[in-house]
């Protein structure tokens, strides 16, 4: 008797409904630095399309370790990242919004196509595993109950946080000691390694936090180029 069809079907890709994909490639687990290049596509059934040429990105000062995202079940050989080991998150993941100086009324964030936070002294990103807002950006003057032990503070005196992308990773719920504040940002210098995010030039990062459209389902791709290619047919890569 044959099978129905629906159980002859292949498993849907994790980037289905993405229509904006940023791919981070690294020479291997251990490399602090790589090259992003953004893809584009008009529908799910259409080929992805090169946009601009690719850009060379920074990564945590460890490297690589798998993070958690969409790519939640697949077979992991590698590191994990953790909290503070220096690692930034390798997998596929969503970008969920923006921040930076700019003000809301600016021309920056009223032209943004993804959710725009503007920063200050107040906002922090807690990275204490046992707080019940760890892996948050909150508002600390209005938060009664300011259980965390550390955190990072989103207003900075160097141009790091002056425009970023939130990475989510870790993020439904956040996993206690997974691995927290995941961003795209502007490096120090070219080439210096993170603490685990994905850095770039301040001109690069305005670029892609200008075409990053929340309407197309914007993913991050990040790996070392084995992983990548042992993975580019089955999540339908480009």
């Amino acid at each position: 008797m044959p099978l129905p069809a629906a159980s002859l079907a292949l498993p849907e890709s994790p980037l289905a409904a993405a229509r904006q994909l940023l791919v981070v490639l690294a020479p291997s687990w251990a490399s602090t630095g790589g090259s992003l290049q953004r893809f584009a596509r008009n529908s799910a059934i259409d080929e992805w399309r090169a946009i601009g040429a690719a850009i060379p990105v920074s990564l945590g000062r460890a490297g690589l370790g798998w993070g958690i995202g969409r790519h939640r079940g697949s077979e992991m050989r590698g590191p994990r990242k953790r909290e503070g080991d220096g690692r930034a998150p390798a997998g596929l993941f969503a970008i969920s919004e923006l921040f930076g100086t700019a003000d809301r009324e600016s021309p920056f964030a009223r032209s943004a196509r993804l959710p725009y936070r503007c920063t200050s002294r107040d906002l922090k990103a807690i990275d204490a595993p046992l707080s019940k807002y760890y892996n948050r950006l909150v508002e600390h003057s209005a938060l009664p109950d300011r259980d965390w032990t550390s955190h990072e503070e989103m207003r900075r005196d160097d141009e790091r946080y002056v425009l970023g992308a939130v990475i989510a990773h870790n993020s439904e719920p956040p996993v206690a000691g997974a691995g927290s504040c995941i961003f795209l940002h502007v490096w120090p210098s070219p080439g210096a390694p993170t603490a685990g995010c994905t850095a770039a030039a301040r001109a690069d990062v305005e670029t892609i936090c200008g075409w990053l459209d929340s309407a197309a389902g914007p993913l991050l791709v990040q790996l070392p180029e084995a992983e990548y290619r042992r993975r580019k047919a089955a999540w339908a890569l480009p």
